[in-house]
């Protein structure tokens, strides 16, 4: 493989960041940012909306009333004449007010603790150390980056800005946590249904024959709903929580469970709903009422995005490192990107442990190569 003398610079360059990329996720990570706390979210937007403009980036910000604001940060010229690539991350956390008090930000071991550090404020310091390479490079190809505020709780107001972005751009790089040392080139969709079932109340001693449970009902239904699960398509559904009734001499009136689907091809989404819309209540006294449904169509390894790979892996091992690719069921705002046919490359952050654990953490030796291998896609992808 002939060397190329472009990623030898990008990786010179980066290798001078390390104090650069640890003070800056050291005080992105200390201003904590819980999905529902806007104000605390928009205080982190404050930090890297001031480390984007001393990069000399374009800022608009997409204010919003009950979730943190959406950063949509431009770079390179101001009139490009190529689409840009659309680098995608996320604020929030799913760590509330005052987790630092006993998660505090540490080094210990080779390893940075910290709620949120891997997922995902590491990938997001990752994608400003890469821009900043490539300014001092002088590489001036355009880029947009993207941070919303809520993916930890669905996007439920960023999804429409992530989709018309990733429409105008050539490619979307997610800077989600990596998948062991690997980029993740497909991911499940997501879904969640709520079963409700509506009883007859009475009291279980005097007047049992009166009441229809409501919490039987339900039994009944999770078990049939249990058999929806179809590994051999991998398609799971799990059952996550359950709750009803009032007290235990009372026929219970109600109840509901909570349900999660998660679904490897598109095609299962409408299967999906309609194995949910048939199910019924076998006591004519019951009521059954199902809401929800498909959240996160799944990012399906398609061509584009095996390209992306493809070249990601030639430029690691000109970094020196192997590249693997992997599948994951979780879930990103990168499923609405595949799902549109944009060429999508996921798990671009930070490679680490314990995301959503009291464990989180990053370790640093490989965030210096992995930024250097994000900088140089950027850099050399077309």
């Amino acid at each position: 493989m002939t060397p190329n003398p472009l990623v030898a610079s990008v990786e010179a360059h980066i290798r001078t960041m390390p104090e650069w990329i640890e003070s800056r996720l050291r005080a992105l990570v200390q201003q904590e940012s819980p999905s529902e706390d806007k104000s605390s979210v928009d205080a982190a937007a404050n930090l890297v909306e001031a480390w984007a403009r001393e990069l000399g980036g374009r800022v608009k910000r997409h204010k919003q009333k009950h979730f943190g604001d959406i950063l949509e940060l431009r770079f390179g010229p101001a009139r490009p004449t190529r689409k840009p690539l659309l680098l995608l991350g996320h604020l929030d956390t799913v760590w509330p007010l005052g987790t630092l008090s006993t998660m505090p930000v540490r080094q210990a071991d080779g390893k940075l603790y910290g709620p949120g550090v891997l997922d995902m404020k590491a990938g997001v310091v990752m994608a400003l150390a890469a821009i900043q390479a490539l300014k001092s490079l002088k590489i001036n190809r355009p880029i947009t980056l993207l941070l919303v505020s809520e993916e930890e709780i669905g996007s439920p107001v960023s999804r429409p800005i992530t989709e018309r972005l990733a429409q105008q751009s050539s490619a979307v790089f997610v800077l989600e946590p990596a998948q062991g040392l690997a980029y993740k080139t497909a991911r499940k969709g997501v879904g969640h249904y709520e079963v409700h079932v509506t009883g007859i109340a009475a009291h279980s001693g005097v007047d049992f024959e009166r009441g229809h449970s409501a919490i039987r009902e339900l039994a009944k239904l999770i078990e049939t709903i249990s058999g929806f699960t179809d590994l051999s398509r991998k398609l799971t559904v799990n059952c996550g929580v359950i709750a009803g009734g009032t007290r235990s001499n009372v026929v219970a009136s109600h109840a509901h469970a909570e349900i999660d689907v998660r679904i490897a091809k598109a095609s299962d989404a409408a299967h999906v709903e309609r194995l949910f819309r048939r199910l019924k209540v076998s006591d004519p006294h019951c009521k059954l009422e199902i809401t929800g449904g498909i959240n996160r169509p799944p990012m399906e390894r398609k061509p584009g995005t095996i390209v992306l790979f493809k070249q990601a892996r030639k430029l690691a091992a000109q970094l020196g490192f192997h590249l693997d690719e992997a599948a994951t069921g979780g879930g990103s705002d990168g499923n609405f990107t595949a799902a549109l046919g944009i060429p999508t490359l996921d798990g671009m952050g930070a490679v680490g442990e314990g995301a959503h654990a009291a464990h989180e953490h990053i370790v640093v030796e490989h965030l210096i190569p992995r930024t250097a291998l994000l900088a140089a896609l950027i850099a050399c992808v077309d």
